[in-house]
């Protein structure tokens, strides 16, 4: 029996906060979900973004309750005023699905200086789960849900060039940000069951899902072989709304557990299922150290001191 919105338990009561909700795979897992009576928070790199996708939401349904964020990934100053404006609003949160991403553009920088795709993609979502950790802790079945992609497969910590300052390739950069993803959310599990905090972290890709990413990514980088390749590549392509059951799955199972991943049959498309994460991404000692450089670089930017006493209480 495939696993398909239907499968969704009702959510009534329920608050979650989607990243890049905007768009592609956030827009349709706001959708599911408000479809379920959740309450869904949208964070959008601007509220004109977010306004835009909430009146296209409620031409669709007239469930659940929206909720507008202001979130720019790329300044984690930003990132930090917004989880506080979450913790003022709603005291609580229920889910939180880390799924906005930047793909291989040419290299920027976040706000920060820091290279745009690993500070996007990995460093403001720990960030922002590391700041609403308190929020989750009361709840019954709270979950923090991670996407990252089949890139993860590829992908390698270049620990000697980690912000590419030296050699950058933008697709090995993302190949890194969405093995840095996994390897976060799997870390995060581990120090979340040492601690005793019933709170569960999972990781989810959406296989090859047709989503706003690839245009941006050739328009970015002007390369007419990419334009090629993807317009020959499209018609394998799954939509976004078939790409999101692996993230809805992740957040609303019953049956899913913290430290699994989902996604679709053989990492490519169709239905969800549970499948396994990048073999890099189960070193410990590599996994250890990455949460150590990244809460380094998140500094004083964000304040987790909340949450590292939450995942230090019984250590």
């Amino acid at each position: 029996m495939v696993w398909s919105i239907d499968s969704i338990p009702e959510q009534n009561g329920r608050i979650a906060l989607i990243t890049g909700a905007n768009s592609g795979l956030g827009f349709d897992t706001a959708e599911a979900l408000l479809e379920k009576n959740a309450t869904v928070i949208l964070g959008c790199r601007s509220i004109k973004k977010a306004k835009e996708a909430r009146d296209r939401l409620l031409s669709k349904t007239s469930y659940g309750t929206i909720e507008l964020l202001n979130i720019d990934l790329s300044d984690l100053v930003q990132v930090n005023k917004a989880a506080d404006q979450v913790g003022s609003v709603f005291q609580k949160l229920d889910l939180l699905i880390n799924n906005a991403g930047v793909m291989a553009p040419p290299r920027t920088c976040s706000k920060q200086g820091l290279e745009l795709q690993f500070a996007v993609n990995h460093l403001s979502h720990m960030a922002l789960t590391l700041k609403l950790l308190p929020l989750m802790v009361n709840q019954s079945g709270a979950r923090v849900v991670t996407v990252t992609s089949g890139a993860q497969y590829m992908g390698k910590i270049n620990w000697s060039d980690l912000q590419g300052e030296e050699n950058y390739d933008p697709w090995a950069s993302y190949s890194q940000s969405k093995l840095a993803n996994v390897m976060f959310s799997l870390e995060l599990d581990q120090r979340l069951k040492e601690s005793d905090v019933n709170i569960a972290s999972l990781s989810a890709h959406p296989g090859l899902a047709r989503t706003n990413l690839q245009p941006t990514t050739i328009a970015a980088n002007g390369s007419w072989q990419a334009s090629i390749a993807y317009k020959l590549m499209n018609p394998i392509f799954q939509s976004s709304r078939m790409g999101a059951l692996s993230q809805l799955l992740a957040a609303t199972d019953p049956k899913a557990k913290s430290g699994e991943q989902y996604g679709p049959r053989f990492n490519f498309r169709g239905y969800p299922n549970l499948c396994e994460v990048a073999s890099s991404a189960l070193n410990n000692k590599e996994r250890k150290r990455l949460w150590e450089v990244s809460e380094k670089l998140i500094g004083d930017l964000v304040q987790i001191n909340p949450t590292k006493e939450i995942l230090s209480k019984n250590k």
